[in-house]
């Protein structure tokens, strides 16, 4: 039998707020994170905006010692913040310093799509050259490798079951749910800190900005570049942060009393093998539709379940070929069509992040019973303009609100797919 799996605790650092009261606010409001950053600037990026949680320095000196602030970056610090916080949400205390106890039950999955990057421009690479190495510190090794915020974060809550970090591009958030989930239903833990985190330097977005990808129409208004599903996208807008949920078994939830925000019924992985007009940097259309229906599969529910999807949609010329497939993959045409919105139109594309911070705004519209708008997109293109009236442009409170599909699509066409369902008390 597999085990039922639930929410049962969430954190988020993300560019327009952090905390679970303030995000919510954020994605009733349709608060934009994304802001002018000046170092892309005067590092002649086209691309000058970007998504950058705010107040961080004061925000890490709340939650780490001096020691522990010379092991993390921003990445790693990012995740932590959230990792702590969903910590804390599900209703657990930090173990106590010096303890030996350890939770053999609990384990994590935190990925991250590029990582310590700042963390090599500002003092792997010039003190190496400089004929420093020797005097880099001990901490420099857990600063730059993938792994270093699950390892940080397994430290901090003495955690004993697996702890590893995954890395997929933009998928890494989403699959690293999916992973812990399993993980749970199997039986081989009871809890799973699970999600993403991406650092914000311009050496994480340079790649990007090569590519042409990011926006650039849009530098004297941050607000307004991040367009998904619009005619005047132009490309999407970098972002960073953390998005961290608390997956538990529903029998070991309800043995504790703990409250359920939502249930994780169904995900599913997949790739489209870069054939099919899938490409490093596209998905095989293919693809995308065989995982929506595997994770629908998995679920043990029909298409016509599903009231929402957030999608992928990052403001590129993806966005229309998108939505087409998940109208194929559902089978439901303009009309019969579930809402569908855009969390990257108020943060940016936050990279290994953007799974994390996205599923928790889901998990959030689920349990509070609304949707957010999907800014910007005004203009709708017109090649999805029969759907137009499935896409909020205010906030919707909607208490009937049951199933949300939540997508994830990555270079190297990697595919994933979850599916929530409010949690109702059976």
């Amino acid at each position: 039998m597999r085990k039922r799996v639930v929410v049962t605790g969430m954190g988020i650092l993300a560019p327009n707020a952090h905390g679970l009261a303030d995000y919510e606010r954020a994605l009733l409001e349709g608060r934009s994170g994304i802001r002018f950053v000046p170092e892309m600037k005067e590092l002649n990026f086209s691309c000058h905006v970007g998504g950058v949680p705010q107040g961080v320095e004061k925000i890490f000196e709340r939650y780490f010692d001096d020691e522990k602030l010379l092991s993390i970056n921003e990445n790693i610090g990012y995740a932590c913040v959230a990792a702590i916080d969903a910590w804390r949400d599900g209703g657990f205390e930090l173990p106590t310093e010096g303890s030996d106890l350890v939770d053999w039950d609990t384990g994590a999955i935190v990925g991250c799509g590029i990582g310590g990057m700042d963390t090599i421009e500002k003092q792997l690479v010039p003190m190496v050259r400089a004929g420093q190495a020797r005097r880099m510190g001990s901490a420099m090794v857990e600063k730059i490798m993938n792994s270093g915020s699950s390892a940080r974060i397994g430290d901090l809550l003495s955690l004993g079951n697996q702890v590893t970090s995954n890395s997929s591009a933009c998928s890494t958030g989403n699959e690293a749910i999916i992973d812990a989930a399993y993980r749970i239903r199997m039986g081989l833990a009871q809890r799973m800190l699970a999600g993403g985190s991406e650092g914000s330097s311009p050496y994480i977005w340079a790649g990007f900005d090569a590519m042409r990808v990011l926006c650039r129409k849009f530098n004297d208004w941050p607000e307004a570049a991040s367009r998904p599903m619009s005619a005047s996208a132009s490309g999407f807008i970098p972002g960073s942060g953390a998005g961290i949920l608390l997956l538990e078994s529903l029998e070991s939830a309800k043995k504790r009393g703990a409250r359920i925000y939502a249930e994780i019924i169904g995900g599913a992985v997949n790739s489209g093998g870069q054939r099919m007009g899938g490409s490093m940097t596209a998905p095989n259309p293919e693809g995308v539709r065989r995982c929506i229906q595997n994770a629908i599969a998995d679920a043990q529910i029909s298409p016509t379940d599903i009231d929402a999807i957030n999608g992928h949609l990052t403001a590129t010329f993806a966005d229309p070929t998108e939505v087409k497939n998940w109208a194929l993959a559902l089978g439901r045409r303009p009309g019969k069509f579930p809402y569908i919105n855009a969390t990257k139109s108020l943060v940016g594309h936050c990279l290994g992040a953007a799974g994390g911070v996205e599923s928790v705004a889901v998990v959030l519209q689920l349990y509070r019973g609304f949707l957010h708008p999907s800014v910007n997109c005004e203009d709708i293109h017109p090649e999805i303009a029969a759907f137009e009236q499935h896409v909020p442009k205010k906030a919707l409170m909607l208490p009937g609100l049951r199933i949300i599909a939540k997508a994830g699509f990555g270079f190297g066409d990697v595919n994933s797919c979850l599916i929530f369902k409010k949690w109702e008390g059976e």
